[in-house]
């Protein structure tokens, strides 16, 4: 009994040393992905180019639906006038015109979506490229996220290395 109770104590004491070695080496350190993000140059350059791109759309999207209101419009003023061959025709080009408006705001959401991931993939790899560096470069051993909510743990001690990131990548 004495003996296993020896172990035990052997035991939990060199798991106790190791464990405060190991953690001796750790550093920890922390910064907001979204506030760095936001004092990028290039995110202020990406988000106009993505504003023209929109803006762009947006003047399609407007034009489309003028050509079909002005279309129906011209429609009701000449029903009465119009023959049964006429009046289906011309129902049924505004019935496609309507389909090809609403195939357009469809892909151009998508289209949207799709510039945004390249406007701002280089942006992020930029960024993770800095933290990377900047964590080697400083014997971090762990870098935690602030801005995405996905911290579990904050030592106390733990730096904001948000600064050297920014001085890293020319920001002042």
């Amino acid at each position: 009994m004495m003996k296993k109770l020896g172990l035990t104590v052997l035991i939990a004491l060199f798991l106790y040393s190791a464990s405060g070695f190991s953690q001796a080496k750790l550093k920890f350190g922390h910064l907001n992905s979204n506030d760095l993000f936001a004092l990028m140059p290039e995110r202020d350059v990406a988000q106009k180019t993505l504003q023209d791109y929109s803006k762009q759309l947006e003047d399609q999207l407007v034009a489309m639906q003028d050509e079909l209101e002005k279309k129906y419009t011209d429609y009701q003023a000449n029903q009465a006038t119009l023959t049964d061959v006429v009046k289906k025709t011309k129902e049924e080009e505004l019935t496609a015109m309507q389909q090809r408006i609403q195939t357009f705001q469809t892909n151009a959401q998508q289209e949207l979506q799709k510039k945004e991931s390249e406007l701002l993939k280089p942006i992020i790899e930029k960024a993770k490229k800095a933290i990377e560096d900047v964590s080697k470069e400083n014997g971090y051993t762990y870098v935690f996220d602030t801005g995405t909510g996905t911290l579990l743990y904050w030592p106390k001690d733990a730096d904001d290395i948000i600064s050297l990131v920014k001085t890293k990548l020319g920001i002042k």
